[in-house]
């Protein structure tokens, strides 16, 4: 049985690099250099700081993560700063797991603290020449809202939002 839970301080922030290595592999291999293709367990853990990160476990292996940030004071991506827009960065599954509804499930856990958090639009953003992940999060109610050109990257990623129920 598969449970989401919050990344701990007894989990291994190499190993949690070491998925999003493997789940970013595919988008590295058609030359779109995402910072997780590569980056440092330092990169890593200063990347969650600030989120909440959740994770997959099967056992004491990672499978999926994603990390829900609260709206940005500043960011290169201006729609990461509206008020009530969270973000969710960071966002894999490993290869092996991917098509079985972790992702999904990962996606709802975020939306769940987002909407717990008072927010009102869970936001994200992936480049444009990775399709499949647009059509996913398209059908998952994601909408095209804009662009943003990350500095160093050698691509031009699409910017989704999703407007969030409320219970009201």
């Amino acid at each position: 049985m598969l449970h989401i839970r919050q990344f701990q301080e007894s989990d291994s922030i190499t190993e949690l690099t070491s998925l999003l290595h493997r789940a970013y592999a595919r988008l590295g291999n058609m030359g779109l250099n995402y910072t997780a293709v590569s980056q440092t367990p330092e990169v890593t853990a200063k990347r969650i700081r600030g989120g909440n990160c959740f994770v997959v476990a099967t056992g004491p292996k990672l499978v999926g993560t994603i990390v829900a940030q609260p709206t940005y004071a500043e960011n290169e991506c201006e729609y990461f700063t509206r008020p009530g827009v969270a973000a969710v960065h960071q966002f894999a599954v490993d290869p092996e797991h991917q098509g079985s509804g972790i992702g999904r499930m990962l996606l709802q856990r975020a939306e769940q603290w987002a909407k717990e958090s008072g927010f009102v639009e869970l936001a994200m953003d992936t480049a444009e020449q990775a399709t499949h992940l647009i059509e996913l999060y398209a059908r998952l109610g994601y909408q095209h809202v804009g662009w943003v050109q990350w500095h160093g990257k050698v691509y031009r990623s699409v910017v989704l939002s999703k407007r969030l129920a409320t219970n009201a």
